[in-house]
C-alpha cells in the first residue's frame, strides 16, 4: 500500500486484510485495550480491520498502520475518525501503538503528522481526541499536539474528556524550540 503519511521515523498507510495478524495481536492485549471496554478477539479485530476499511472508502481516512520506515515493522495504528458526538460531527486524532513499542514517542510522532495532515492537507480547522479520564498517557500525548481539555462526554457507557486543537492554535516547531502559533511557548 502506498504510504499516506511519513515521519523521520515512521510511515503511515492504509491497512489490508495481510495485517489482521498484528492488528489482532495488539487488540487482543489486555494491557493495549486497557481502556476500551475489553480486549477483542480475533473475529473482533477482522470486524475492526473491516471499520477501517470502510472507513477508508467513505471518509478518505481512518485508522492508518503505523510502520518503522527502515524496517516496515508495524508498531501500531494512528490515524483521524469521523466521530459524531450530540449530533456533532468531529474529527478525532486516534492512536493506538502495541504495548512492546511504547515509550518510543511513536504515538506523539504519528499523531501530531496525522493532526498536520488534518489541518494543511484536508483543510480542517478542529480536531479532537476522546480520552478516558485516568488514561494519563494518551492525555500527554494531546497535551504534545497542543490539544487541551473542553469538557467531559459519555461514549459506549464510559466517560471521555474531549481534547481538542484548533489549526491556529497548535504549536509548531521553529528553529529547535516550539511555540505556539503567535507566542512564545
Amino acid at each position: 500500500m502506498p504510504t499516506v503519511i511519513e515521519t523521520p521515523r515512521l510511515r503511515l498507510r492504509e491497512m489490508t486484510r495481510e495485517d489482521l495478524g498484528f492488528l489482532a495481536e495488539m487488540l487482543g492485549d489486555a494491557e493495549v485495550m486497557r481502556y476500551y471496554p475489553q480486549p477483542l478477539d480475533c473475529a473482533g479485530a477482522e470486524a475492526w480491520l473491516v471499520r477501517q476499511l470502510e472507513r477508508y472508502e467513505r471518509d478518505g481516512f481512518g485508522f492508518w498502520l503505523v510502520e518503522v520506515a527502515t524496517s516496515g515493522e508495524p508498531v501500531g495504528q494512528v490515524g483521524l475518525l469521523r466521530q459524531t458526538v450530540d449530533g456533532e460531527t468531529h474529527r478525532e486524532v486516534a492512536y493506538m501503538i502495541h504495548r512492546r513499542f511504547w515509550r518510543n514517542g511513536f504515538a506523539t510522532e504519528a499523531a501530531r503528522a496525522v493532526r498536520d495532515h488534518a489541518f494543511e492537507v484536508l483543510g480542517l480547522d478542529e480536531v479532537v481526541s476522546f480520552i478516558r479520564p485516568e488514561n494519563l498517557p494518551s492525555q500527554r500525548v494531546a497535551h504534545r499536539l497542543g490539544m487541551e481539555p473542553r469538557r467531559m462526554i459519555t461514549r459506549a457507557g464510559l466517560s471521555h474528556l474531549v481534547w481538542s486543537v484548533h489549526a491556529e492554535r497548535r504549536p509548531v516547531r521553529e528553529r529547535g524550540a516550539w511555540r505556539e502559533r503567535g507566542e512564545e511557548w
